[in-house]
């Protein structure tokens, strides 16, 4: 089976420029749907489903493989190779964009630029470094999910939404439900657990990074780190509340992307 049909990919859009949308922890490709249709009018648009993620995706996760975030950036190239596309834009929330910042360190020769959401290369605290969390919150919430997997979600996903829309935490929760619980505990650890500061110091292409400017997930601080960190970054910091501006606050992160990428599609 291809890259592209194991990660139930999907293909639209009127552009010659290939846009890749790639989603975060806990959702799937439908968290795009806000913002899907000006990528379509701009840009040739894949997306697909992270492994773990998604009906089914338990089936594309491998937990050696994916017990690295390394690994999912091999899937990624994997999958733009068997695409047949270079100079990429590369959009991706939360865990996706150190996914797509190992990917260019990899292989430069298959992004143009890359937009992060949300990103963050590591989230626990470490000396003067802010990352929001203390390795014994971890283990709690680690706990939790192992406990009572469906008694986690109901008070994770209102938590991470950070707003008082219904129908986000509903769009929430049942992605969350869609994992495995074991799958989604490993996935987890291996991203509250990564260390991506190096990898994000050595990103040769130029990155778009977008913070709401209240996010239970990634501190502000994270996002001053990253755009001092990453040789051609820009920051810009939204007013929107939570860690899925994407779905919540899409007119404040389209208007950011617009402007970034203006030029960028044909």
């Amino acid at each position: 089976m291809s890259c592209f049909a194991k990660l139930h990919g999907r293909r639209s859009g009127t552009g010659q420029t290939a846009a890749i949308l790639s989603h975060g922890f806990g959702t799937d490709q439908d968290a795009w749907s806000a913002l899907r249709p000006w990528f379509e009018e701009r840009f040739d648009v894949i997306s697909f489903d992270l492994p773990g993620c998604g009906p089914g995706g338990a089936e594309s996760y491998d937990f050696d493989r994916h017990g690295s975030m390394f690994g999912y950036a091999d899937d990624l190239i994997e999958l733009i190779d068997e695409l047949g596309l270079q100079d990429t834009i590369f959009v991706g929330h939360s865990m996706s964009g150190m996914i797509g910042a190992a990917a260019a360190c990899a292989r430069p020769d298959l992004f143009a630029r890359l937009v992060m959401i949300g990103a963050s290369p590591r989230y626990l605290n470490d000396g003067g470094y802010v990352g929001g969390f203390e390795q014994e919150g971890l283990d709690q919430l680690f706990a939790s999910m192992a406990a009572n997997f469906q008694a986690w979600v109901a008070g994770f996903a209102p938590m991470v939404v950070g707003v008082d829309d219904s129908e986000a935490v509903a769009d929430f929760s049942r992605t969350l439900f869609q994992m495995r619980p074991d799958v989604a505990l490993n996935t987890s650890r291996t991203i509250f657990g990564s260390d991506m500061r190096a990898t994000a110091r050595r990103v040769p292409t130029p990155v778009h990074l977008v913070q709401a400017a209240s996010d239970v997930a990634v501190p502000r601080e994270v996002g001053d780190w990253l755009a001092a960190a990453i040789p051609n970054a820009t920051l810009d910091v939204i007013s929107a509340s939570g860690h899925l501006p994407h779905m919540t606050a899409p007119a404040e992160v389209l208007a950011i992307v617009e402007r970034r990428l203006a030029g960028a599609w044909l």
